[in-house]
């Protein structure tokens, strides 16, 4: 009997053993084999600069000293400079080039730039780690626009996003608009902006009202707004659409006014011309409001306070209320298990809607999630959390979480190429309208009038533009 009893105590230690040492076993499964013991270590590199970069490096430091740790799991974020320079260290890392670090494990991009380097059979997906539940958080059209391979793999996940809004120098527009009698209603449309460009112009003596960032989006959004989607694409096939008619409109809006001077480009940013009074208003990215000058400078000695006012950003008159979905998301390269799963355990963390939304307010990004998106979410989080947010941010974000709320937010779909073709709207156009601009001054001496001078230039050099715009993205697309 004591025999059987021994037996008995044995089969069942055997057994409970077996058990935990299966539960070890699929514990460790699911976890991919992180230890803290011996921690797997994750290199990020992404854009973010000033106040960005700090939010973005306070959350690092966080996660490593909590999550991290815990896990075994340590996160490395390496800024890379510019957006430009992010893509090219990227790029050049997938080449292999000469002198080129080796691929991060996660890299902030935009969808072009993903496509380019999943092509090149770098990119893992992130659905084998992702619940449809966790997926379902996220705003849909942010998650979307990560799946641009053939089979609808997610490649990206979205982290922080961005909108274009209208930044104004309140302080001098206030007093052009008592001056004038404008309003702010008229800056609405883009054709409401360029009446009220050319009553800046009169009235301060022939400076430029406004400037923009981003040519590329306003040729994009607004032939999307008139009616025709620029760059169609299906199956991993684009076809270029561009209508006269549109980009007529589009060019009527921008290159007359341009030429007349009501608008004007002189630094590397709009952001630069109103810090110097070039221009008063200008569209940009709302994650810019931290760049936002808070004063103007006349010159070394002479300079003015101004306060920012924030609108929506124009839309074509009678048409849908349509503003650009952009902001980059992270991509992760293909990789031992281990090492994605240690990935995805961080993106899951960062994107997390409290911490996300901390980032958003302090870097003038928009969160990724649908309930940090609501604004009594927001108000809660401000009041719970004590967060104090800049000025200028807090102003920008209203209005973009309003827009993203309220406007149809497009974005192109990703094709190859796609950059390169960006690359030339954002030149053509601006380009066209300096060069005419300085050709019609050089003509002024003579007894003809501007106006019938700039219609000459307008009219040969929309057709120019036009015909040289469409050779130069249908070379490049079946290149």
């Amino acid at each position: 009997m004591k025999k059987h009893t021994t037996l008995k105590i044995v089969l069942i230690f055997i057994l409970s053993l077996s058990m935990l040492l299966s539960g070890c076993s699929k514990n460790e499964s699911k976890e991919y084999g992180l230890n803290p013991e011996f921690p797997v270590t994750i290199t990020v590199w992404h854009y973010y600069n000033g106040a960005q970069k700090t939010a973005f490096d306070n959350l690092i430091q966080e996660f490593n000293e909590t999550v991290g740790r815990d896990k075994g799991i340590v996160v490395e974020a390496f800024s890379q400079g510019s957006v430009n320079d992010l893509i090219d260290m990227v790029k050049s890392a997938a080449m292999q080039k000469v002198g080129s670090n080796n691929m991060p494990d996660l890299f902030a991009t935009y969808v072009d730039t993903a496509k380019e380097i999943d092509d090149m059979g770098f990119l893992a997906a992130f659905d084998k780690y992702y619940s449809d539940e966790e997926i379902s958080e996220y705003i849909s059209s942010y998650i979307d626009e990560g799946r641009f391979d053939k089979d609808k793999n997610l490649k990206i996940i979205p982290f922080a996003k961005s909108t274009e809004v209208l930044m104004i120098n309140k302080t001098d527009w206030d007093k052009f608009a008592v001056t004038k009698g404008v309003n702010r209603k008229e800056l609405l449309t883009w054709e409401g902006l360029v009446e009220v460009a050319e009553k800046y112009y009169s009235y301060s003596g022939g400076k430029a009202f406004f400037g923009r960032d981003v040519m590329a989006n306003y040729i994009v959004i607004g032939s999307y707004q008139l009616g025709q989607e620029l760059f169609q694409v299906k199956d991993d096939t684009v076809v270029i659409n561009m209508n006269k008619d549109a980009m007529r409109k589009i060019w009527d809006n921008f290159y007359v006014p341009f030429v007349n001077g009501y608008f004007g480009k002189y630094g590397k940013f709009a952001s630069d011309d109103a810090k110097t009074g070039d221009v008063i208003a200008f569209v940009g990215s709302s994650s810019g409001s931290t760049y936002f000058p808070t004063n103007v400078i006349l010159d070394d000695d002479k300079s003015y306070p101004i306060e920012l006012l924030v609108l929506p950003v124009p839309i074509f008159k009678d048409t849908d209320k349509i503003a650009v979905q952009q902001g980059a998301g992270f991509a992760m390269t293909k990789n031992t298990e281990n090492k994605e799963y240690a990935s995805t355990v961080f993106l899951k963390w960062i994107t997390n809607e409290e911490r996300n939304s901390v980032f958003s307010f302090h870097s003038s990004y928009m969160p990724v999630k649908t309930k940090a998106n609501d604004s009594e979410f927001i108000k809660e989080l401000l009041e719970n959390k004590k967060i104090n947010i800049d000025e200028n941010v807090q102003k920008t974000l209203k209005v973009a979480l309003e827009q993203a709320n309220t406007y149809e937010l497009y974005t192109s779909k990703a094709f190859k190429n796609g950059t390169n073709a960006r690359k030339i709207l954002e030149s053509t156009l601006l380009n066209k309208a300096i060069e005419d601009k300085q050709k019609i001054e050089a003509e002024l001496f003579s007894d003809e009038n501007k106006r019938d001078i700039v219609k000459k230039y307008s009219d040969k050099s929309f057709e120019d533009w036009f015909n040289e715009l469409e050779k130069s993205l249908n070379d490049l697309i079946h290149n």
